[in-house]
C-alpha cells in the first residue's frame, strides 16, 4: 500500500475515534438525547483545580475555576455557573469572590451547595434544580466543585433521572470526567450519584431499592 493511503487510512480512523461534539449535542435544548458525546477534557493549567471537560456543545463540568478560569468559559459562552462548594470550602479555599465576578462577567450565578451531609445533603431536589438550571441557561453551562468529584456525580444522576441516558453509559460518561467511584465512598456505603437518585444501582454493586 502507498504511503499516501496509509495516511488516508489512519486519518479516517483517528477522525472516526476522535471525541466528538458533533450532532449538534446541546443539553439545553429540550432535544430528545440518546447518547451522549464522549468528555474532551481541556487544559486546566492557571484556570481549574484538577480537572475541566466540556460535554457535548454547551456543558462544561470540572474543578474550581480561578478568576481566569472564569473568564475564559465566559468567553467559550458560557451564561450560567452552577456551584457546589459549601459556604465553609467558599470561605476558606477561594481568595476571589467567585457570585461577584460571575455577575461582573454577566453570567448566572446558580448556588447548589452539596457535602454529603445532614446539612448539605445529595439529594434528588439538587438534580431537579440543576436540571432547571439548564434548562433556563441562554448559553453554555458550566458545573463545578472542588476537583470535578461531586460535578461528575450530579452529572451522572442528571443524565440518568433527566435525560433517559442508561445508568452504564452515564457512569462512564461521569467517569471520563472526575467520578472516582472506584476509590471513594460516601459515608453511608453509597455512591453519591446512587443518593442524588436516592436509589441503588446495580452497576456500583447495590440493590435498586
Amino acid at each position: 500500500m502507498s504511503r499516501r493511503l496509509i495516511l488516508a487510512a489512519f486519518a479516517a480512523v483517528a477522525f472516526s475515534t476522535r471525541p466528538s461534539l458533533a450532532h449538534g449535542q446541546r443539553f439545553t435544548k429540550p432535544a430528545r438525547i440518546t447518547h451522549v458525546a464522549v468528555p474532551v477534557s481541556l487544559d486546566t493549567t492557571a484556570m481549574f483545580q484538577a480537572a475541566i471537560a466540556q460535554v457535548g456543545e454547551d456543558i462544561f463540568v470540572g474543578g474550581q475555576p480561578t478568576e481566569r478560569g472564569l473568564r475564559e468559559m465566559r468567553a467559550r459562552g458560557v451564561t450560567t455557573v452552577v456551584n457546589l462548594r459549601t459556604p465553609e470550602e467558599m470561605q476558606h479555599a477561594v481568595k476571589f469572590d467567585e457570585p461577584a465576578l460571575v455577575s461582573q462577567l454577566g453570567m448566572k450565578y446558580v448556588y447548589l451547595p452539596v457535602r454529603g451531609n445532614e446539612e448539605f445533603p445529595y439529594s434528588p431536589m439538587t438534580v431537579a434544580r440543576f436540571a432547571r438550571a439548564v434548562q433556563e441557561s441562554d448559553g453554555k453551562v458550566l458545573l463545578h466543585c472542588t476537583i470535578g468529584w461531586r460535578a461528575s456525580h450530579l452529572w451522572a444522576a442528571y443524565l440518568i433521572s433527566e435525560r433517559g441516558i442508561a445508568v452504564d453509559s452515564a457512569l462512564a460518561n461521569a467517569r471520563a470526567i472526575n467520578l472516582m467511584d472506584e476509590h471513594r465512598m460516601g459515608s453511608n456505603g453509597r455512591q453519591p450519584v446512587e443518593d442524588f437518585l436516592n436509589r441503588g444501582l446495580t452497576a456500583l454493586g447495590h440493590p435498586r431499592h
